[in-house]
């Protein structure tokens, strides 16, 4: 009889303590947190737009804005996270990319939160936006944030509303002062809506892909109208990139000198900044809605 009860108690204990466990963990998941590591730049412009910069801790090797993240520890990023780093800076969550779940995996494992995010179109961006600033306690915030991000694309959208749409190409990428290994935006994501938003129709938006890489065969048989070349950091030698294009004369874009170079990190981030490009496009196509 002893030794029944003897086994019941600890049964009753070893209850009470998974219980106890639980219990601590959902009020982990639910607490507020306080030491932030991003390994999204995108994001990271998200945290510090809605107030929650002073709970970043660390940031990935390719954050650059806003300047305050140049004071963080850089902690690698999405091919080469330094878990052994982050593990160090002691947070309580990570806002990972989506196709990291191996890292994801490991920080479950020691009870840290992880916050997935995958690019998507510019509502994945207000979305991310809304839901990191409840997540960490500016939830008011992140409500303002993303109605002045919103309002500010609308009144692109106005401003361009009747007006002849370009036929454009948005190039994000090709070999140096070359026509070779170039990625065109294709018909979904953020930078496609960009274009849209922007007053401009976007010549492959019949592709349903992020990026394109298109032949010249194809550049000339699509005719683009307007070719907007973007860069986080401006080409070393302008001219030389425009060059590039003059083998390609019968292409109304080359022939009317619409060939347009625009750089900094707002036009390739979908982040709070999104509109700060937006409004980049709308200019260069538009030139006239801005004078």
């Amino acid at each position: 009889m002893a030794a029944r009860t003897t086994r019941v108690t600890f049964a009753l204990l070893v209850a009470c303590c998974a219980a106890t466990q639980v219990l601590l963990a959902a009020q982990r998941s639910e607490a507020t947190p306080r030491r932030i590591v991003s390994l999204v730049p995108a994001l990271t412009e998200m945290l510090f737009a809605v107030g929650a910069g002073p709970q970043v801790v660390g940031v990935s090797s390719y954050d650059a804005f806003p300047p305050a993240v140049k004071q963080l520890p850089h902690v690698g990023a999405l091919l080469n996270p330094d878990t052994e780093r982050i593990l160090s800076l002691r947070p309580d969550l990570v806002i990972t990319y989506g196709s990291q779940s191996n890292v994801e995996t490991q920080f479950a494992r020691v009870g840290i939160r992880t916050y997935s995010y995958r690019h998507g179109g510019i509502a994945t961006v207000l979305e991310s936006l809304r839901e990191l600033a409840a997540l960490t306690g500016h939830r008011a915030e992140g409500e303002r944030v993303a109605r002045d991000l919103q309002d500010r694309l609308d009144a692109v959208r106005t401003r361009v509303r009747g007006r002849a749409r370009p036929r454009t190409i948005l190039v994000f990428e090709h070999e140096p002062r070359t026509l070779r290994g170039m990625f065109i935006s294709g018909g979904i994501g953020f930078l496609h809506e960009m274009l849209e938003i922007a007053g401009g129709d976007d010549v492959f938006a019949d592709v349903k892909a992020e990026s394109v890489q298109p032949s010249v065969e194809t550049l000339i048989a699509r005719a683009p109208e307007a070719i907007i070349e973007i860069r986080a950091n401006a080409p070393k030698d302008v001219e030389a990139e425009r060059r590039a294009w003059q083998t390609l004369t019968t292409v109304p874009a080359v022939r009317n000198a619409r060939i347009h170079f625009l750089a900094g990190e707002h036009l390739v981030v979908p982040g709070p900044r999104i509109a700060e490009g937006v409004e980049a496009f709308a200019r260069v196509l538009h030139p006239d809605t801005f004078r």
